[in-house]
């Protein structure tokens, strides 16, 4: 496959082995069987790796299927309002909230305005760019569309948690706790830990479309699942 080709067809259940060896992909299987091939990223060490989603490259036609189970999962727990991360999780947030029916929904973002306040902001940092740390911050009058609301949390990828975990804590600020988070893709189990340490109830409410192993590289010098 070539690189732009991923992310951009959904494939009929059990049209690939997730527990067989993998060479070049990943398939990600959904909750109703169907898969979506994913490349395979390697880490650093030459022996891990990872399935990546980048949703904004995604055809409309995943993106609203990842969407749409999303949303099917996140409507049983009544959310009034959607507060999406940046970058890629205002991709997904925006279609969610119109499958959940709402009208708006709210985005965080990493570009301060003249009118923001400092003490509406947090750190933020992610797996995929360890080097830019960054600030996350909510639009103050985007607080009333919040208060007193059953909010969720989404972002594309929950991987390592702390993008998750900074959202989490931005909001906290505001005297804002969300319902539940929400994800196209949980990748390995890390971001579990790193959840537990903004309270131990956070990774309980977290809602995916899919969950992706890590992978570690065989003998056969194929990538094999490790046990989700």
């Amino acid at each position: 496959m070539q690189p732009h080709d991923f992310w951009q067809e959904i494939h009929p259940p059990a049209s690939f082995d997730p527990s067989g060896g993998h060479s070049s992909f990943y398939p990600a299987t959904l909750a109703d069987g169907r898969q979506i091939r994913l490349p395979i990223r390697p880490l650093s060490d030459g022996q891990h790796a990872l399935a990546s989603l980048i949703v904004n490259q995604a055809s409309f036609a995943v993106l609203d299927a990842l969407a749409e189970d999303l949303a099917g999962h996140l409507s049983l727990l009544r959310p009034d309002v959607v507060v999406g991360l940046p970058t890629l999780g205002l991709t997904l947030a925006s279609v969610v909230a119109q499958k959940l029916g709402h009208h708006r929904y709210v985005p965080l973002g990493t570009s301060r305005k003249f009118w923001y306040s400092d003490e509406l902001s947090v750190p933020l940092s992610s797996i995929t760019t360890p080097d830019q740390e960054k600030r996350l911050y909510v639009d103050p009058r985007m607080l009333p569309l919040l208060k007193d609301c059953r909010v969720v949390l989404i972002d594309d990828v929950i991987s390592s948690g702390a993008s998750i975990r900074a959202g989490l804590s931005l909001l906290q600020s505001a005297g804002i706790e969300p319902v539940v988070v929400g994800a196209a893709m949980l990748q390995s189990d890390r971001w579990r830990k790193t959840l537990a340490g903004e309270g131990a109830h956070w990774p309980e409410r977290v809602r995916g479309t899919f969950s992706t192993p890590m992978l570690v590289k065989g003998g056969d010098g194929l990538w094999h699942a490790t046990v989700l």
